[in-house]
């Protein structure tokens, strides 16, 4: 992904609000499946790691995009912004179809 595109991606992605939170009890299978789903609908969405160690946020930021082969765009404090395009995207759901 270049940097043009990551710059339209994180403007894009300001004016989302957290799909999912994820606290102490970390991904589990109900989190995993709630995380897909967001992905394949929206493409681009803001997930909320509610874990107090930075390097533990570090460190699930990285399961999450490796798991769902997802593209990490932006990560400030416990706020993630991911994306995954979408083989069929929904007009009507996309984050990247009804702003771009």
């Amino acid at each position: 992904m270049d940097n043009a595109y990551k710059k339209q991606l994180k403007a894009v992605g300001h004016k989302l609000k957290p799909v999912v939170t994820i606290a102490g009890n970390g991904i589990t299978k109900n989190i995993d499946a709630e995380l897909n789903r967001a992905l394949e609908d929206h493409e681009l969405i803001k997930v909320r790691l509610s874990v107090p160690d930075r390097a533990v946020r570090k460190g699930l930021a990285e399961e999450i995009c490796e798991t769902h082969n997802a593209e990490l765009v932006q990560r400030i404090g416990n706020i993630i912004l991911i994306f995954r395009a979408s083989q069929k995207p929904n007009p009507k759901l996309s984050n990247l179809l009804r702003v771009l």
